[in-house]
């Protein structure tokens, strides 16, 4: 009996998360930060562990955790509790995007993180177009961080303008570092949404 109870505990407890996060893939789709906050704080580390698996390294592990929650922000509105719970759904999301990095010899790991498009690349010998399309790109980037929340700008801001690490935020700012962190990593989510089509074209 206390075997059966404990399954019947533990088959709540499943249901109440898996409802959890579909409430969390439903606020998404509608737009809110929030809700994204809230699956990624749920379920990354889960989600990183699989890429990692299939990847063997850190750095393009995290590169490509970050575009798994990107491809949710834009697909959220398409999911579909028919066909899956939502820890599924990540977890086919993950291993396809790092069975893809993984295929393409990670070439595209040289793509730089969106900050990085504000590093001028130009020499002393640059022409007027390249100048002009130089100072678009950064004029573009500009216009990206408006979209971040005040306190995903700052975190950015403070990384890649002031080069501090995570935990020399978190003591800035006086945030738990795990704070930090989902700011960071949420900021940089909306960033890449954002810049897609700059990075496209810059390829």
């Amino acid at each position: 009996m206390q075997i059966a109870s404990g399954k019947t505990v533990d088959s709540m407890e499943s249901r109440a998360r898996d409802q959890e996060l579909i409430s969390f893939v439903q606020g998404i789709a509608k737009g809110d930060q929030a809700a994204l906050a809230a699956l990624y704080d749920s379920t990354n580390r889960l989600i990183y562990g699989l890429i990692l698996r299939v990847l063997g390294d850190t750095s393009t592990a995290e590169e490509v955790l970050l575009d798994v929650y990107t491809q949710v922000w834009r697909q959220a509105a398409s999911y579909d509790t028919s066909r899956g719970m939502p820890l599924a759904w990540l977890t086919t999301i993950a291993r396809s995007r790092a069975i893809d990095r993984l295929r393409s010899g990670w070439q595209d790991q040289r793509r730089k993180e969106p900050m990085d498009l504000l590093k001028d690349r130009e020499t002393a010998t640059a022409s007027p177009e390249d100048m002009t399309v130089a100072s678009e790109r950064q004029r573009f980037v500009r216009s990206a961080l408006t979209l971040l929340s005040p306190e995903q700008r700052e975190v950015i801001e403070l990384a890649y303008y002031s080069g501090l690490s995570h935990s020399e935020i978190a003591a800035r700012l006086n945030q738990p570092l795990g704070t930090v962190k989902t700011r960071t990593r949420l900021g940089m989510i909306k960033l890449r949404e954002a810049l897609t089509p700059l990075l496209k074209y810059s390829k």
